[in-house]
């Protein structure tokens, strides 16, 4: 059983500058929803983060939302928060595999995202998962997107002078230097 394997967890994600994260979350289980809601805020709040949220109707408007968000507005991170318990139908394959799926092109992209849409085959398992004082998926789909926001000002702030990354000061037209246009 999952639930008696212990996981190593990650210190938390650290920040000199503030950080800024979109939850995006699907309240169709609404208890539950707000379980994952509590551990996903608790999680940004304890690294002096702030948030917004943002609810649609399921985790199949999840990516939508999160891609909107992206284009405009200005967060450094995404938590995308949801429940899916398997029913009678395929439907249930079809809204994990694309709303995961829609997700990892998002982050392959560059965004960082915490995914935390719960895929269950009942709601004693959802419950489980979403409780803060248990599994707190929530806390951990928070946890993830500032641990990749962490990672992506790291890596932005060692780019000056790396690679072919052109120093700031100076630039080339046309196989021409800006201070010597004879060279």
């Amino acid at each position: 059983m999952a639930g008696a394997e212990q996981h190593y967890i990650m210190p938390r994600a650290e920040f000199d500058a503030p950080v800024k994260i979109c939850i995006v979350i699907s309240p169709y289980y609404k208890d539950i929803a707000d379980n994952m809601l509590a551990g996903a805020k608790a999680e940004i709040e304890a690294v002096g983060g702030s948030f917004e949220v943002v609810e649609v109707p399921g985790a199949l408007e999840i990516p939508t939302a999160i891609g909107i968000a992206e284009r405009m507005s200005n967060f450094d991170g995404y938590v995308a928060l949801g429940c899916v318990i398997r029913g009678e139908t395929t439907h249930y394959d079809t809204v994990c595999n694309d709303s995961s799926r829609a997700i990892q092109l998002l982050g392959l992209q560059g965004l960082c995202i915490g995914n935390g849409i719960l895929t269950v085959e009942n709601r004693k398992q959802a419950e489980v998962r979403a409780d803060p004082a248990d599994q707190n998926k929530g806390g951990g789909a928070a946890a993830a997107a500032l641990h990749l926001v962490a990672l992506t000002r790291k890596w932005s702030a060692q780019r000056k002078g790396v690679g072919f990354v052109p120093d700031a000061e100076e630039y080339k037209l046309a196989g021409e230097l800006k201070d010597n246009p004879t060279a």
